[in-house]
């Protein structure tokens, strides 16, 4: 992957997920983030990616390797695709902002 494919990826995963390693943390320990997504083993893809995010975002920029690099990429494309997907109504306690949390972006914040 060339530099300028690497800092594109960075800027994009940086605008996608708008929730510290922090807060993601904390949202991952509460009941309704473990309530929310496909769980063929237990854990929802969404949760486990919730935690790698949690690592990505606690990572030195210069440590990140192509495999981070490619996950980075696969949660900019999963919280495009689920905000295109945004229904209708008061979203704050809804499924769909749920799963989105997992995946590092709360609709709700600025």
């Amino acid at each position: 992957m060339s530099d300028d494919d690497q800092e594109q990826t960075r800027k994009d995963f940086g605008d996608a997920v708008n929730m510290t390693a922090a807060t993601l943390e904390k949202w991952l320990g509460t009941d309704e983030s473990k309530e929310v997504g496909d769980k063929q083993s237990g854990e929802s893809t969404g949760h486990a990616s919730g935690r790698r995010i949690v690592s990505l975002l606690r990572k030195k920029r210069d440590d990140l390797t192509d495999d981070d690099l490619k996950h980075m990429r696969k949660v900019v494309g999963y919280v495009h695709r689920h905000l295109a997907q945004r229904p209708g109504g008061d979203v704050e306690d809804s499924r769909w902002r749920y799963s989105l949390m997992n995946w590092g972006h709360d609709p709700l914040e600025k």
